[in-house]
């Protein structure tokens, strides 16, 4: 029963549409100030203080960062995972796509540096064993020291600046400078921003800049960016979940340094007796010539939309439901069977019953019934007639959605 191309290609992007939202061109911009809850700092507007991020030039660091995501995921999630639950990144195949799912849950220590456009490194450290992702010109390397593996991609068109999203996407995105800039151009007019209270991260003065949801029904209540004083560097990033309790991430440096690193840092090459893979060149592949995956990475979510979809190819229509925070994606699957039947078939794919057993309680509504899985961030309806609804938002606001939408 295997997934037809359309239903892969909405279930890839339902998340990131859900949790970015709909970017809009403005900012509403609240006319508050810092206080003096932290660093006695000039007052600055939030708009002022964007306007210092922008402006900031900083392209050299080096320094140590504190990574810690709480997503509330189920038990099998860590599996669906490889192993994300864990909280270890060393270990099993250097591909960057494989590690950086397991970064999904747990805390992580990171070690940063950056040295302009085309150089950069981040070691992810775990006890002893370290996983450290390089960029140096033309060359990006993967390194895991516990399993002696190392994965290779060569682009020529990267040393020239031609591909340096692809390289950005490959580190991961999880430097508190990017995650910042991230959520800076997610945000649009149904964000709330202002300026909080000052603090101080890695000894450093900050600002922090506030974004709130406008709309109810989002399982975000806040992203507070600590921004610093005098660069405009984002130094740490928390997004703070609406039913309280720790943050689901918090991203911030723990130490840095602005002088420029040493060349030596972004130097790498394969130590005698590993394993080396090399990448696909072209985009869109990863080291084994496969598809990235998204939500393909969840290997039950794959075979139960799989299931769903059937053997005819149909299916698999994606619409975006609402905009900014309260965004939900509303994935018709071209159900041939419903969940029940799926649960109860014994050609189901394994993966999609241990996944239906994953999922929260049934809920039912207008739209008939289905179940939920439930995070502390992105939560899914999976409807008994095959569709699905995704997005950051709470429980309620998804059987409203299936309500109004069936």
């Amino acid at each position: 029963m295997a997934t037809n191309a359309k239903t892969r290609k909405a279930a890839r992007y339902a998340v990131p549409v859900a949790v970015a939202g709909v970017a809009a061109a403005t900012v509403a911009m609240v006319p508050a100030f810092a206080n003096s809850g932290g660093p006695d700092l000039p007052k600055m507007t939030a708009q002022q203080l964007i306007e210092k991020v922008a402006a900031s030039d900083v392209q050299q660091l080096s320094g140590s960062a504190k990574v810690s995501t709480d997503l509330g995921l189920p038990k099998l999630a860590s599996g669906l995972l490889g192993g994300a639950g864990g909280g270890g990144v060393a270990g099993g195949s250097a591909n960057p796509e494989d590690k950086i799912a397991q970064l999904a849950n747990g805390s992580h220590t990171v070690r940063v540096a950056a040295d302009g456009p085309d150089r950069q490194k981040l070691t992810f450290v775990d006890g002893k064993d370290e996983y450290s992702l390089i960029h140096n010109g033309a060359d990006v390397w993967g390194y895991d020291s516990k399993a002696n593996e190392v994965w290779h991609e060569k682009n020529p068109e990267a040393a020239a600046g031609g591909d340096r999203k692809k390289t950005a996407d490959r580190l991961g995105g999880t430097s508190p400078q990017q995650l910042a800039q991230d959520v800076l151009k997610a945000a649009g007019p149904t964000t709330d921003v202002s300026v909080g209270e000052t603090a101080q991260v890695a000894g450093r003065d900050a600002y922090q800049l506030v974004l709130k949801p406008k709309q109810s029904g989002s399982t975000v209540g806040s992203v507070k960016i600590a921004v610093d004083a005098k660069n405009g560097v984002p130094l740490r990033v928390q997004l703070l979940a609406a039913e309280g309790g720790k943050p689901i991430v918090d991203a911030g440096f723990t130490k840095v340094d602005f002088a420029k690193p040493s060349a030596d840092t972004f130097a790498f090459t394969a130590p005698k007796g590993a394993k080396v893979t090399e990448g696909a060149a072209e985009a869109g592949k990863d080291g084994h010539g496969k598809e990235f995956k998204g939500l393909d990475a969840f290997p039950g979510l794959d075979a139960l939309t799989g299931g769903m979809g059937g053997k005819d190819g149909k299916g698999g229509e994606t619409k975006v439901l609402g905009e900014g925070w309260a965004t939900i994606a509303r994935i018709d699957t071209g159900a041939g069977k419903g969940l029940q039947e799926l649960e109860n078939s014994k050609d189901a794919p394994k993966e999609a019953k241990q996944f239906l057993d994953s999922l929260g309680g049934k809920v039912n509504g207008k739209f008939g019934e289905g179940r939920v899985f439930k995070t502390r961030l992105v939560n899914a309806l999976i409807t008994d007639d095959g569709k699905v609804y995704v997005g950051a938002v709470t429980k309620d606001a998804l059987v409203q959605a299936a309500d109004a939408n069936k």
